[in-house]
């Protein structure tokens, strides 16, 4: 029997949108440009977080109930996942090749062929220092593609029953995820006195950029799709969840310096984030505010957007297109713009014609095996 596709979720659409939006503030502005938002932009780095356990969510809710009736074909689903992820991928490191000569000069020898090789592969992250090799933003899909393979097993995990002894087991994973980052701030490894988003040790980079500490957000974000489906739609609950999601984070991250980096950067605001995207699963007006055709139409480009910040902010500014156009004086405004119609366009002219391709590609490629298998037998 086959397994009804759920519904979409258009407000977690939406808020992809103001997410990839706060990376690119994050990394190309100065957050006091947006008042009371302002420690929001200046923690830009938890949208990352965000979105490996909104991944988590979001394959549990389509594929869990496929992987507990053994109607998950893996093969299938991982050559789905690699169809959605590797073109703008691609695209971001083609567009950073220019970057080479500087990553050659800041790496070893070593170091250098170990990033040229692995990074292709999507397995940078697994070194920590080639983790944010020739395009910084990608060391999250090579964390993320550990995690498609993964998700297959963990997604088989047995449907809870009740939902204390899952807020538990939730409970647990959400401390084992601050593990990382508590460890961090007991033996401070490099030596920082108070570790912030402009601070570098080794040590750091492996906490903030590598598969191994992120993973506990992703089997978080699994394990609250099952929590998603013992809450009913239109649940007043949902409403008050997404509030206290929203207004918690924003009243952690007001707290500034006050907040350990370390743990910030990933662990603490797993049940925040948790309470939002619960909150917008739901029918409530907070989920309709958020999922209005604008915000879902952009944040369907979030990834592109996410993924290809760097190399179109450099080709935007390297070409020196505004200044020739006399709209230089706009910027960098414009060049948000600009950033969201690039993004935009990705979307629709490079991705999913290469996303089709690619499995039609493969889909031969598999009637071709199936056909030789065939006349061998």
């Amino acid at each position: 029997m086959e397994t009804r596709k759920p519904a979409p979720l258009k407000a977690l659409t939406g808020l992809r949108c103001f997410a990839a939006l706060n990376i690119v503030f994050f990394h190309f502005s100065n957050p006091q440009w947006f008042g009371f938002l302002a420690p929001v932009v200046n923690a830009g780095f938890i949208s990352v977080s965000y979105f490996i356990l909104l991944s988590g969510f979001v394959l549990a809710y389509n594929y869990a109930d496929r992987a507990r009736n053994r109607e998950l074909d893996r093969k299938r689903f991982w050559e789905a996942r690699f169809t959605r992820i590797y073109p703008i991928y691609f695209l971001s490191l083609l567009l950073s090749l220019n970057l080479l000569r500087s990553e050659s000069q800041s790496h070893t020898h070593a170091m250098f062929w170990t990033g040229v090789v692995l990074t292709p592969l999507l397995l940078q992250g697994f070194v920590p220092a080639v983790a944010t090799f020739l395009n910084t933003p990608a060391w999250t899909m090579s964390a993320e593609a550990a995690y498609y393979v993964i998700f297959p097993w963990v997604a088989k995990w047995k449907r809870p029953e009740r939902m204390a002894p899952h807020l538990i087991k939730m409970a647990g994973v959400w401390a084992l995820g601050l593990v990382p980052g508590a460890l961090y701030i007991a033996f401070n490894p490099d030596g920082i006195a108070r570790p912030d988003r402009w601070s570098y040790g080794p040590w750091l980079w492996a906490l903030k950029y590598t598969p191994y500490t992120h993973v506990f957000s992703f089997v978080f974000g699994v394990m609250l799709a099952d929590l998603d489906r013992m809450i009913e739609r239109t649940a007043r609950l949902r409403l008050w969840l997404g509030i206290i999601g929203f207004g918690g984070i924003y009243a952690l991250l007001s707290l500034g310096s006050l907040m350990p980096y370390p743990i910030m950067h990933d662990g603490v605001l797993m049940p925040l984030f948790g309470c939002i995207i619960l909150g917008l699963a739901g029918e409530n007006p907070l989920a309709h505010a958020l999922g209005v055709r604008p915000l879902v139409f952009v944040g369907e480009a979030s990834y592109c957007l996410y993924l290809l910040h760097f190399n179109l902010w450099n080709l935007i500014h390297g070409s020196h297109v505004l200044d020739a156009l006399g709209l230089i004086r706009f910027d960098p405004w414009i060049s948000y713009v600009l950033l969201i119609a690039l993004a935009v366009f990705a979307l629709h002219f490079i991705e999913k014609p290469a996303q089709r391709k690619l499995r039609e590609w493969m889909h031969a490629t598999t009637v071709v095996k199936s056909e030789r298998v065939g006349n061998k037998e």
